[in-house]
């Protein structure tokens, strides 16, 4: 049975003399699937991804705060202890997330209403949700 190519099927592979061979996962990148929309991938993901919404403390729950910060600022020059959750607002979307830090405080901003870490920590007081130290346990 005679083919159409058969002139051309016996023949030597052709290797270009001006051009270098092509390796293989080049000549795969040539039929990949072209991305029109570029970005909307990690837009999709960005949308997905999700956040916490802000709790809302009640009075009781801001005065005790606010008499665990006095107890702290009465103990500062022994660096207390202390453990803080606190609320990150999300700098790419509504909401944020719940943060729990460690570390001894350096010192309570009144002004510029911060709690300042020793190791350099900055943690907003209006964002506080609750804090722990063995300061507030009973012996």
């Amino acid at each position: 049975m005679s083919g159409k190519y058969d002139d051309i099927l016996n023949l030597p592979h052709h290797v270009s003399a001006s051009r270098p061979h092509m390796p293989a996962a080049d000549r795969a990148a040539q039929f990949a699937p072209f991305a029109a929309l570029t970005g909307y991938d990690a837009a999709v993901r960005e949308t997905a991804r999700q956040t916490d919404a802000r709790l809302e403390l009640d009075e009781c729950e801001k005065e005790a705060l606010n008499d665990k910060l006095r107890v702290i600022d009465e103990h500062l020059e022994n660096a207390p202890e202390v453990t803080v959750t606190y609320f990150r607002p999300d700098g790419r979307k509504a909401g944020g997330a719940y943060v729990t830090v460690s570390g001894a405080v350096r010192k309570i901003d009144g002004y510029a209403r911060v709690v300042v870490l020793a190791d350099g920590g900055r943690i907003p007081i209006d964002e506080i949700a609750g804090i722990d130290s063995d300061l507030f346990r009973k012996p």
